[in-house]
């Protein structure tokens, strides 16, 4: 392992339909189901079994005089994010050049913890909406409305600066407008859709692909800019129809979104009967979900904002001191989690060049 790799992971997940005689007949998860993201399945010798569990491993690096660090995020196998972990839930096993399998690492004695992902690892969401003709003529009050309840549940109360949103609006120009820039106030977003009158466009068409464009460049160059601090994203995009402007190709929209760096997670919003929803639900390759009509609008952005907000809530900076030395050179590791009745492990491997005693 090298010192602060920007190594990223996919948020992709296995389709789940849920029908419920609303807004949630039309509601689509890509679940996460065996993407370990850069670790691998354990060693059989463990004896183990089948994941309940998945940890997807996000980052990892090493720090001397001996402490290793991994950052990965936690989810169950309906790709459901999980929070509160305590470092007591994690057992380490390490296997050098000499083991058959791997030995046991006392967490107490190895000092392992979970530390506050804050200081290393930001989380930033882009809200992109469709303000096209359509939606300010019958349904800006109520996207307004979904939009704040959005912005009040996905924000943390208190604000910290490791978690930010910007907003942005699209219509049938080639831009992407920025109705409000990153920012950890939940009151000067709200400000911002506030804001929104129904002369705020100039163009009544809908660039749906450029918008898809647009914003993934916008999230992988924040994700770049910092290359001290590990960072996520989130593009939650809203629109109540399909793309009109025809100037950029459905399949580089789905292609920028395929290719996009793999810590940027994609959902999306769908409004009425014009949208298409297999188009959105390419692009909202993490979740997407669909309203029938714009009294169920915010019903589909609060489905939303609770993903958003476990998913940020779910990543863990574990770590702990190993008892590998210099001259062992690269070492096995496994972390194994148990949350309740329900396990699961992932596998990596570290260097231990220049390890020595002292750590803490």
């Amino acid at each position: 392992m090298k010192n602060i790799l920007k190594h990223t992971f996919l948020f992709s997940f296995a389709l789940v339909l849920f029908s419920c005689g609303n807004a949630d007949d039309d509601v689509s998860f890509d679940i996460n189901q065996r993407e370990l993201g850069l670790g691998e399945e354990p060693d059989d010798c463990l004896g183990f079994g089948e994941n309940e569990l998945l940890l997807s491993i996000q980052d990892e690096f090493t720090t001397l005089p001996g402490k290793v660090s991994i950052l990965f995020k936690v989810s169950d196998l309906l790709g459901n994010p999980i929070s509160g972990l305590t470092a007591d839930q994690f057992t380490i096993y390490e296997q050098g050049r000499n083991d058959d399998c791997f030995n046991l690492i006392s967490s107490s004695e190895s000092q392992a913890r979970i530390s506050p992902n804050s200081q290393v690892f930001n989380n930033n969401t882009l809200l992109v909406l469709d303000l096209s003709n359509s939606v300010l003529e019958s349904s800006l009050d109520e996207l307004k409305a979904a939009s704040t309840s959005f912005v009040n549940n996905v924000m943390p109360s208190p604000a910290t600066d490791s978690f930010k949103m910007a907003i942005y609006w699209f219509d049938g120009e080639d831009v992407l407008h920025e109705l409000n820039p990153l920012t950890s106030s939940t009151s000067e977003l709200i400000a911002a859709i506030d804001g929104i009158t129904a002369d705020i466009s100039n163009d009544p068409s809908t660039d749906l692909y450029g918008a898809v464009i647009k914003s993934t460049k916008i999230a992988e160059d924040l994700l770049n800019s910092n290359s001290d601090v590990i960072g996520a994203a989130s593009i939650v995009l809203f629109t109540d129809g399909t793309d009109q402007a025809s100037r950029y190709k459905e399949s580089d929209a789905l292609k920028a979104v395929e290719e996009a760096d793999r810590n940027i997670s994609y959902f999306t919003i769908g409004l009425g009967s014009e949208i298409d929803t297999e188009v959105l639900a390419d692009i909202g390759k993490t979740a997407s979900v669909f309203a029938a009509n714009k009294e169920e609008l915010e019903i589909t952005f609060n489905q939303i904002s609770q993903r958003v907000a476990e998913q940020a809530n779910s990543f863990y900076l574990f770590e702990y001191c190993t008892p590998k030395r210099d001259g062992s050179g690269e070492n096995n590791l496994v972390i194994q989690l148990t949350n309740g009745s329900l396990q699961g492990a992932v596998q990596t491997k570290f260097n231990a060049t220049g390890f020595t005693g002292g750590c803490e």
